[in-house]
């Protein structure tokens, strides 16, 4: 009896395909092509968001958090190389920001989000433009209790800086321990332990709000 694919192996391949597409859409981007941008931020950007959000603990903050990272993907583009995943380098950014902000402890306006995305254009959208469109970006849409999203949204925000930075991309932004760990700058089996702790303390805070979890 033949065996089935393995659904490992479908997502392997569905993670190598949205990689190949990433790099395709830099590279266009690269060459001058703005609608490339376009995608790029229309594929990433809620994850990008969702990651701030959490790791910042305030939306306004997550909004302008968000627009700094992807004007640091326009100005890191003509000197961008694919030797790791566009993914990867775009978290990597976004981690970077929120440690910076954190540690400053005071979120400051992003600006030049006026100029046009695209060399030599004088007009037509802007970054600030398609970074602010009519899409929503709603962490937890898809929660069914409103009274367990604050409980949740403080368990978050009551975890160390490394076990949040890990669970939130992770949970929310869905990417393997590997790249994690890549993006976090240590082993595999630290990020792992970093996930297991986030769990534990997690349960335990939505258990004393009388909030029984699932388990993992």
């Amino acid at each position: 009896m033949q065996e089935r694919p393995s659904r490992t192996m479908s997502s392997a391949e569905d993670s190598e395909r949205s990689d190949r597409e990433d790099t395709q859409w830099m590279l266009d981007f690269k060459a001058g092509d703005a609608r490339a941008f376009q995608r790029l931020l229309g594929k990433h950007k809620k994850g990008v968001f969702n990651f701030c959000y959490r790791m910042l603990g305030e939306r306004t903050a997550a909004e302008d958090a968000m627009q700094e990272v992807f004007l640091r993907v326009v100005r890191g583009s003509k000197s961008w190389e694919r030797q790791a995943k566009f993914s990867t380098w775009l978290f990597t950014i976004a981690r970077n920001h929120c440690i910076d902000a954190l540690r400053k402890a005071s979120y400051r306006k992003t600006a030049s989000l006026d100029q046009p995305l695209a060399d030599g254009e004088e007009r037509g959208p802007t970054l600030g433009d398609r970074v602010s469109d009519g899409d929503a970006i709603l962490p937890d849409r898809g929660a069914d209790s409103q009274r367990l999203q604050p409980v949740l949204a403080a368990a978050i925000a009551a975890l160390s800086e490394e076990q949040r930075e890990v669970f939130v991309m992770r949970e929310y932004a869905g990417m393997p321990f590997k790249e994690i760990a890549e993006i976090a700058g240590v082993p595999e089996n630290t990020v792992k332990s970093r996930m297991r702790y986030a769990l534990e303390h997690l349960r335990t805070h939505l258990r004393k709000a009388g909030i029984e979890p699932e388990e993992a």
